[in-house]
C-alpha cells in the first residue's frame, strides 16, 4: 500500500473522530512501551474505547506487557481487514503478533512504512475513542511516516531524569513540533526509586530534569513514574501495574496521564482531517471550518478552493490567498525539482505549461498538503507554512 492509499483509506474511515495519541521518545531504554500499555490500561478502566498500535516494527514489546501471545497468525475480517488481539479490554496490534520472539523482523524502510500502514488502517478496529502509537525511539522513518500519513491529536514524549535522555528526548519534541503535531506533555519515568517497605524515593538518576524541559519549552508536564519492583514483574507477568497493583504509587500517576491525556488533545479548529480531495472529479473536498473570531493562527487552514486561476486558501487569521496553479508546481521542493543539497531548483519552468492544474489534493498529517498536477507530478509536499509564505496571485495580472 502506497502513501497516498493510506491517505484514502483514512479519508474513507468513519471512525475520524477517535483521538490518535503517539507515545515517543529521543532515545531507546527510557520505559516508553511500559507507559503506553500502563495509560492505554487506565484509559480502558475509565470506561474508553482504545486501541494500541505497536509502532516498533523492529522490536515489539506491548504484546508481551499485555498477555497475548506471539506468533498467532491473523484473523481476517470479511473485508479483508486484520482483526487485532485483544487484551484488558484494549485492541492492540504489533509485529510480534507474526512473528515468535526468536524470528527478526528483517526490514528496509519501504517494507517497514507499509507494515506500519496497515496496522493503523488495515485493522478492524471498530469504534475506538483513542488510538495510541508506542513509536520506537528516535527521529526517523516510522515517526515522519505517522506525521505525514494520519492526523495525530498530539504526541507524548517519555524521557529519564538524566541529562543525556533529556538532551535526546529534546529533539523529539523539536522533530514533532516541525511536522505540526502538538505536544501534549512530558513524563518523566524512573523519576527515583520508591522504596516496597517504607515508600522513600531515591533519586538515583537525578531529578526533575523532565519538569524542568517542559517548563522551558511550554509544554505540559504530566507527571514522573518512580521505579516500583513490582513494575518489572507485572511487565513481565503481562499484567500491567494499573491493573495488578491499582494503589501503587506508580499506577496512580498513569491514572492521572491517562486523565490529562483524555481531557486534553488538540483542538486546533482548521480543516477536518485527514481527506483526500480528487480536484478534477470533484469528491471529497474537505469540508470548511468555523473562522476564529480573533487570535486565530497564520498556519492553519480553514477553507481550500479551486478555480481556473488556482488555490484559493482561507487561512485561520482571517487572510484569503490566491496561489496560482503553474505557481504552485514551480514552487515544489521534493528530490525531482529541488537539489536536496543546495536548495536550487531543478525543475525547469519551461517545461511546465500554463495550463496546468492540480488534479489531486490531499492532507498529509497536520502539517501540510500533498498535491497531484496534470502533468503527472505528485510528489511534491508543501507545508502550510511555506503555502501561507507564497505570494498570492494579482487577479488583474492573470
Amino acid at each position: 500500500m502506497t502513501q497516498q492509499d493510506a491517505h484514502a483509506n483514512a479519508a474513507n474511515s468513519s471512525h475520524n473522530e477517535r483521538k490518535l495519541f503517539a507515545i515517543s521518545s529521543g532515545k531507546g531504554g527510557v520505559g516508553k512501551s511500559t507507559v503506553t500499555a500502563n495509560i492505554a490500561v487506565a484509559m480502558a478502566g475509565m470506561g474508553l474505547r482504545v486501541g494500541v498500535v505497536d509502532a516498533d516494527i523492529y522490536g515489539p514489546s506491548i504484546p508481551g506487557m499485555l498477555g497475548i501471545k506471539g506468533n498467532q497468525p491473523p484473523v481476517m475480517s470479511p473485508d479483508k481487514k486484520v482483526i487485532p488481539a485483544q487484551a484488558f479490554g484494549i485492541k492492540v496490534m504489533s509485529m510480534a503478533m507474526l512473528s515468535d520472539d526468536d524470528s527478526p523482523a528483517i526490514l528496509r524502510g519501504p517494507m517497514v512504512t507499509k507494515y506500519l500502514q496497515m496496522f493503523v488502517a488495515q485493522v478492524e478496529w471498530g469504534e475506538l475513542d483513542v488510538l495510541l502509537l508506542d513509536l520506537p525511539p528516535g527521529t526517523g522513518d516510522i515517526q515522519l511516516t505517522l506525521a505525514q500519513a494520519f492526523p495525530l491529536t498530539g504526541a507524548v514524549v517519555v524521557s529519564t531524569p538524566q541529562d543525556v535522555s533529556l538532551k535526546i528526548a529534546r529533539r523529539g519534541l523539536r522533530m514533532m513540533q516541525q511536522v505540526n503535531v502538538p505536544i501534549l506533555g512530558i513524563v518523566e519515568n524512573m523519576s527515583g526509586f520508591a522504596c516496597g517497605s517504607c515508600g522513600e524515593i531515591t533519586h538515583i538518576f537525578s531529578k526533575g530534569g523532565g519538569e524542568a524541559i517542559a517548563r522551558e519549552i511550554g509544554v505540559p508536564f504530566l507527571g514522573a513514574v518512580p521505579i516500583e519492583p513490582a513494575i518489572v514483574d507485572t511487565g513481565d507477568a503481562g499484567t500491567p501495574m494499573v491493573s495488578a497493583h491499582p494503589d501503587s504509587p506508580a499506577a496512580q500517576v498513569y491514572v492521572k496521564i491517562a486523565e490529562a491525556l483524555v481531557g486534553g488533545g488538540s483542538e486546533k479548529g482548521g480543516l477536518a482531517l485527514p481527506f483526500d480531495w480528487h480536484v478534477s472529479e470533484g469528491t471529497g473536498k474537505p469540508a470548511d471550518a468555523a473562522p476564529f473570531s480573533y487570535g486565530g493562527a497564520a498556519d492553519v487552514a480553514i477553507a481550500l478552493d479551486h478555480d481556473e486561476i488556482g488555490l484559493t486558501i482561507c487561512w485561520q487569521d482571517g487572510h484569503e490567498q490566491l496561489i496560482g496553479s503553474r505557481d504552485l508546481r514551480l514552487n515544489c521542493r521534493c528530490a525531482a525539482c529541488r537539489d536536496e543539497m543546495s536548495g536550487a531548483a531543478i525543475l525547469d519552468p519551461s517545461n511546465v505549461p500554463q495550463s496546468i492544474k492540480p488534479t489531486r489534493i490531499w492532507s498529509l498529517g497536520n502539517y501540510a498538503l500533498g498535491l497531484a498536477f496534470s502533468d503527472g507530478h505528485s510528489t511534491g509536499i508543501y507545508t502550510f507554512k511555506a503555502l501561507r509564505a507564497m505570494q498570492s496571485v494579482e487577479v488583474e495580472d492573470v
